[in-house]
């Protein structure tokens, strides 16, 4: 069975990514409100019936502003750690609120959801996998230091979410203050494109089929610079950058790759065993 992916919104003014099979899906962050996060959704043939449960990767703003309203209107679960609950200070309905740990995976129906720590400006930040089968999907945004736990996740990826906020160069020569600077590119800040393109060249698997760059900056980056950084590097990887202002398609990850695999295997045989007939 196969996966379908879709970031819903991803930046400053919101992020909502949707990961699902064709019974069940998930929502990492919900960002922007329920009517906006439904109209996109709808009009990419995406069903909120499908969703069982939104997971929290932190506090900030950006990532939780829709959960009061879409949580009580569907009554789904939230994940989320009590650091980030206290932080975030959100009107969750109490039989709504449930808590998720490093490593210890959480089933969502076929779904499994496996979160770890990440350095990033938060109470207690998380990143995501997201697996069913063998098809593993990667929410790997808002983050400040490419460590060994991301090294690790992002190399078993078939698709993954990765943050490529801003350009160092735009944003050493921005007009944004001395501090803001520094914390934006910190340990606890953003990826920067370099960074999320050396983790991209140095690790990405041969299943990597899809990579959704994410949470640009407005300010300090923008999609045409992202693509023609990434683009030249793809070979097999289709390379999209989402957009801080509408949804991206969806994108289905396993099976059609698998069956595609299958095909490039039987033609290479068909072809060596005409060799020897």
């Amino acid at each position: 069975m196969s996966l379908q992916i879709s970031s819903i919104n991803s930046g400053s003014n919101g992020n909502c990514y949707y990961i699902g099979n064709d019974r069940e899906a998930v929502l990492i962050d919900a960002g922007i409100s329920c009517r906006e996060t439904e109209k996109r959704m709808k009009k990419i043939g995406l069903s909120m019936d499908l969703v069982k449960a939104i997971f929290v990767s932190h506090e900030h703003s950006d990532h939780i502003t829709g959960i009061p309203g879409i949580s009580k209107k569907y009554q789904l679960p939230v994940y989320i750690t009590a650091p980030t609950l206290a932080a975030a200070n959100i009107p969750v309905e109490k039989h709504l609120i449930n808590s998720f740990e490093a490593f210890k995976p959480v089933e969502i129906g076929g779904l499994s959801i496996n979160a770890f720590p990440k350095f990033h400006d938060a109470s207690d930040p998380y990143s995501f996998m997201i697996s069913q089968n063998g098809i593993n999907i990667g929410v790997f945004t808002d983050i400040g230091t490419v460590c060994e736990n991301l090294i690790s996740h992002f190399k078993k990826c078939h698709a993954a979410f990765l943050e490529s906020n801003y350009c160092e160069q735009m944003l050493a020569n921005g007009n944004y203050p001395t501090f803001l600077k520094k914390r934006i590119s910190g340990e606890n800040g953003h990826l920067s494109n370099d960074q999320a393109l050396e983790l991209f060249l140095k690790n990405k698997s041969k299943h990597l089929s899809h990579l959704i760059l994410s949470h640009l900056s407005k300010n300090n980056n923008s999609m045409k610079l992202v693509e023609e950084l990434f683009t030249p590097h793809a070979n097999n990887t289709e390379i999209i950058v989402a957009s801080r202002y509408k949804e991206t398609a969806v994108y289905t990850i396993g099976e059609i790759n698998q069956n595609s695999i299958s095909k490039k295997k039987r033609t290479r045989n068909h072809a060596q065993l005409s060799l020897f007939s």
